[in-house]
């Protein structure tokens, strides 16, 4: 198993930190956020991702993947939801990064337009992706939660190019087991967000292991050669206890889940 966390949980913070603290705590690689709000994003320049790709690689860190906020279900036109797409691939491949993470956006249509959309998008993006050495993955969010709102869409994409992004948060609102979640998505599986929650009514991040998502049961459907991702969303909840403090426990924790449960092949 490897294991990164995303940069989500450091707002705005220098490359070079996240880096710091991926390596001084374990970690194997990152999930860069890319808003212009980060270091690295679509609009950023040549230069400055090959300056960033230099200070990742000089702390020993991978970038597992590039969090976009591009919505492949939304209404806008298909070329702006594809220059999007195209923009972000773009950013991935440049930091030699292999997932890219796109969000559904589909709430307020019906689920064969949301569908439709996504599924039309995805299939025109994916050859892009995979010539480009990417594979642009669908996160179980907002209008897809569950697993099987992915696998709907991903599956009639049908293409290697596409996959899922587990979030085990929104698969478990959604009313998903783990187990289920993993039947699902297991064709598609790109990675895996975890996370934790002190209720499903109060979101406010809290240390791995400190809430009620089903944790262990989420680790146990991954594939040992799989990555686990730590998505601790300071950037949403201000308030939230500062993520570097906790970063030594949950990487312990994660891996203590990892070696005491048996694993999906």
């Amino acid at each position: 198993m490897r294991y990164a966390f995303s940069t989500l949980g450091l707002p705005g913070a220098p490359l070079d930190r996240s880096a710091a603290l991926a390596a001084a705590h374990g970690f194997d690689g990152l999930e860069l956020r890319a808003h212009p709000e980060e270091p690295l994003h679509p609009a950023s320049p040549v230069a400055d991702r090959a300056a960033g790709l230099r200070t990742l690689a000089a702390a020993g860190i991978t970038v597992l993947g590039v969090a976009g906020y591009a919505q492949v279900a939304a209404p806008e036109a298909d070329e702006q939801v594809l220059a999007e797409l195209r923009g972000l691939v773009r950013l991935a491949a440049d930091l030699e990064a292999p997932y890219v993470r796109v969000f559904p956006g589909g709430a307020g249509q019906s689920e064969a337009r949301a569908d439709a959309r996504a599924v039309r998008r995805l299939a025109a993006a994916a050859p892009f992706a995979t010539r480009h050495g990417v594979r642009i993955l669908l996160e179980t969010h907002d209008s897809h939660r569950t697993g099987a709102a992915a696998a709907r869409v991903l599956d009639r994409v049908g293409h290697p190019g596409a996959g899922a992004l587990w979030d085990v948060l929104h698969t478990w609102l959604g009313g998903e087991s783990p187990a289920e979640s993993r039947r699902a998505l297991a064709r598609h599986l790109g990675y895996v967000q975890v996370k934790d929650v002190a209720s499903a009514q109060e979101l406010t991040p809290v240390g791995l292991g400190a809430g009620v998502v089903p944790l262990a049961d989420a680790v146990a459907a991954v594939p040992r050669d799989g990555w686990l991702c730590w998505e601790y969303e300071k950037r949403w909840y201000p308030g939230a206890v500062e993520l570097p403090g906790q970063l030594a426990r949950g990487r312990e924790y994660l891996e203590r889940l990892v070696v005491a449960t048996p694993h999906a092949e």
